[in-house]
């Protein structure tokens, strides 16, 4: 990748500068050097655990850089689910290094997940921070919630697609619902993947019936509840076909 140097005015610096502690600001300044991206844009999620930024590339493309919150967020949630994963079985209950974990298991699971179903492409972590590929035109897709499908046969189609392919690649969202699917031109995009669970763990398949119960309460706005079922019955067969052992 072309080295870049960050152009950012003393304006959008010192935004980030009130904002973000010293480590996180030097990790920012790191990957914009690395030329990820060349500067950050406006926010457009603040959310308890993260902020996510759009973030504009030496060529004009856009990126997402999703900053984890290191000072306060639901550290204890996230150390259940880390704890339970055994790629991070040695993870130590203190603060930054659960958040850091966590970004690194968020860039892992869309890593496995990639090949198998759409999901934005990761490109760089470090620390607190995940850059990865924006899924838009130049500006985020809207969430399912707020951009119901205009062919919604088959919307639910793709979805359940989706799903199997999470299965392939050997994860359970964990945490499926109309607020971690993006709607991209009638095509669904699974989002916010850090407590994408393995299936070797011990409570994948109670994170695996709680995500079809979710994605059931939405679904069945505008598809048969019967046709949602017939589809999971399918689902659930690839599920257990897959569990190891």
């Amino acid at each position: 990748m072309t080295m870049a140097s960050p152009k950012y005015s003393a304006e959008r610096f010192k935004r980030v500068e009130n904002v973000f502690d010293k480590k996180t600001k030097r990790n920012i300044f790191k990957l914009a050097s690395d030329g990820y991206f060349e500067e950050l844009g406006e926010p457009i999620a603040l959310g308890k655990e993260a902020n996510v930024f759009t973030a504009r590339r030496e060529d004009d493309s856009f990126v997402v850089v999703k900053i984890y919150r290191v000072e306060n967020g639901n550290f204890n949630k996230m150390y259940r689910y880390i704890s339970g994963d055994k790629r991070f079985d040695t993870i130590q209950n203190h603060r930054r290094k659960i958040v850091f974990s966590w970004v690194k298991r968020e860039y892992r699971n869309l890593m496995l997940a990639r090949d198998h179903l759409n999901v934005p492409t990761p490109y760089e972590f470090k620390d607190n921070i995940l850059v990865m590929e924006l899924i838009g035109d130049r500006r985020i897709a809207p969430q399912l919630k707020d951009a119901y499908p205009d062919n919604d046969d088959m919307f639910f189609k793709r979805s359940i697609r989706q799903i199997r392919g999470l299965i392939k690649a050997g994860l359970v969202h964990a945490d499926l619902s109309q607020f971690n699917i993006l709607n991209f031109k009638d095509k669904p995009v699974f989002i916010d993947m850090g407590q994408a669970t393995p299936l070797d763990s011990m409570n994948a398949s109670d994170l695996f019936e709680r995500d079809l119960r979710n994605f059931k309460k939405f679904y069945s706005k505008f598809i048969s509840e019967d046709r949602i079922e017939a589809a999971f019955e399918k689902l659930r067969e690839e599920f257990d076909d897959a569990l190891p052992g």
